[in-house]
């Protein structure tokens, strides 16, 4: 585990997106798992307005971690923002793009799914190995959309999983455990103040840590990154 810790959030979007385009210009074939929320957002921008010359899109594979069960208009789609702040604004085949369908009923859309991924992307173990999947984590502890009261979605058998949101009860896709710890690469993007007492327990391994799902990020290849800014990352670092 390593930790790559910035002042800003936006030094955590240039370091992060300098790191994707070093990834992604060392294969042939990349196929990453994109996470929503702010921080996302932020890296999403900066990766389509400064390094639109550093990246070549043609052989990379978009896919979600997670998504809200609505449809690619509604205003809570991982998917819609994606499109707003990166796919529209870089030149991807749109083949290489394989979204969720939140729109889709939800059993039926985590089954599709997981043939999706079991269509596309080579296997490690007999399990879809992702070059990269990036996750952020919430002040929870959640991290995909696998939230503490469903830990136990963590360990399913299945690809992917129909989770809850523990306040809206909203439903949403997301991916378990044995898919994210068996990416070659897993990243967590984690900014602000509000994150810094989840980010302390989990990386000291100390509170309640074990109640968090973020906690049980942890690759099999041994590569795990946490893309901090100085207010999360607050409690870990000397004054």
């Amino acid at each position: 585990m390593k930790l790559k810790i910035a002042t800003t959030k936006q030094e955590v979007a240039l370091n992060f997106s300098r790191y994707l385009a070093i990834l992604i210009a060392n294969r042939e074939v990349v196929h990453i798992a994109l996470s929503g929320g702010s921080t996302p957002k932020i890296v999403f921008d900066e990766l389509a307005t400064n390094f639109q010359e550093d990246i070549d899109w043609s052989n990379v594979h978009l896919y979600w971690g997670d998504e809200r069960c609505v449809p690619p208009t509604d205003n809570q789609s991982n998917y819609k923002m994606t499109v707003e702040h990166l796919l529209s604004k870089i030149d991807i085949p749109e083949e290489n793009i394989h979204r969720i369908k939140g729109e889709n009923s939800p059993e039926y859309e985590a089954e599709r799914y997981s043939e999706i991924l079991g269509e596309w992307i080579p296997k490690k173990n007999s399990i879809p190995h992702f070059d990269l999947v990036i996750l952020g984590m919430g002040d929870d502890g959640h991290t995909a959309s696998i939230f503490p009261h469903e830990i136990n979605l963590w360990d399913s058998e299945k690809l992917c999983e129909v989770a809850n949101h523990p306040e809206t009860g909203q439903k949403r896709i997301t991916l378990t455990g044995k898919v994210i710890n068996n990416a070659s690469v897993i990243t967590f993007l984690v900014t602000g103040e509000s994150k810094k007492e989840k980010v302390f327990e989990i990386l000291k391994k100390e509170g309640n840590f074990k109640k968090y799902p973020a906690s049980l990020v942890q690759s099999e290849s041994g590569k795990v990154l946490w893309f901090l800014d100085s207010a999360a990352a607050s409690m870990i670092t000397p004054n």
